[in-house]
């Protein structure tokens, strides 16, 4: 059973792989002008010229990105506001999300700690089972929150824990896909301005969502006094 779920995973890595080099390749003439009003507008065109396809294609590659951790997140948050503006984005990126959260944290605690070991060392495994986040249950609705809406964390993997971890299935399925607006929301109107040509704006968002962060993990920090939340970050890196 493991190895064919090895076998399925590699499958469908090298899938995403491919279907992500393809939609770039596909897409990439247009966004070489996308900062002149003559390329945004071919690039819009572009994606218009997709149709009900790029919704397809943009819920496999997110779907990918969660289940099997090997696409990058933020650029396709972004791409989703290009697709789908930045309302539609948000919806889109939050209810692919919600799924693959479900489906995952049903996975985890079918099969254990085996299935986790599939996508991550053992080594990192014990770092995390081994802090005082995980051995924390009283508090780790918090911390978890936390993490999930500080940038940079790796969500991925903490989506893959949510399965060991002592709290029940609904409140960290929320947990998990709520926690995440703030960021989501800011990559998707980053993207949705991109095309818009608001450039400016963009650049104006992304200091300003790195500004927010920096506050909110010092006031984390600031009231974390047993080092919990921190001892957490740096166990996942």
């Amino acid at each position: 059973m493991r190895n064919k779920r090895k076998i399925l995973k590699i499958l469908l890595t090298i899938l995403s792989l491919v279907l992500f080099v393809g939609l770039i390749i596909y897409l990439l003439p247009m966004m070489k002008g996308i900062l002149t009003q003559d390329g945004r507008i071919a690039f819009k065109e572009r994606l218009d010229g997709m149709g009900a396809g790029k919704f397809w294609i943009m819920f496999a590659l997110e779907a990918a990105q969660i289940l099997l951790v090997v696409l990058p997140g933020e650029p396709l948050e972004m791409l989703a506001g290009m697709c789908f503006g930045t309302i539609g984005g948000t919806i889109f990126i939050m209810t692919t999300v919600c799924f693959t959260t479900t489906i995952i944290f049903l996975l985890v605690r079918k099969f254990g700690r085996a299935y986790v070991e599939e996508f991550f060392k053992k080594d990192k495994l014990d770092k995390i089972e081994n802090s005082k986040f995980f051995k924390n249950p009283k508090n780790i609705e918090i911390i978890m929150t936390i993490l999930f809406i500080i940038p940079g964390t790796p969500k991925d993997l903490m989506v893959y824990l949510g399965g060991l971890l002592p709290i029940k299935p609904l409140r960290f399925i929320m947990i998990s896909t709520f926690a995440r607006f703030p960021s989501v929301i800011t990559s998707t109107l980053m993207g949705a301005s991109i095309l818009n040509g608001n450039i400016k704006f963009s650049v104006i968002v992304y200091i300003a969502t790195f500004l927010i962060t920096l506050i909110f993990i010092f006031i984390v920090n600031k009231f974390d006094k047993n080092n919990v939340t921190s001892e957490a970050i740096k166990s996942m890196k």
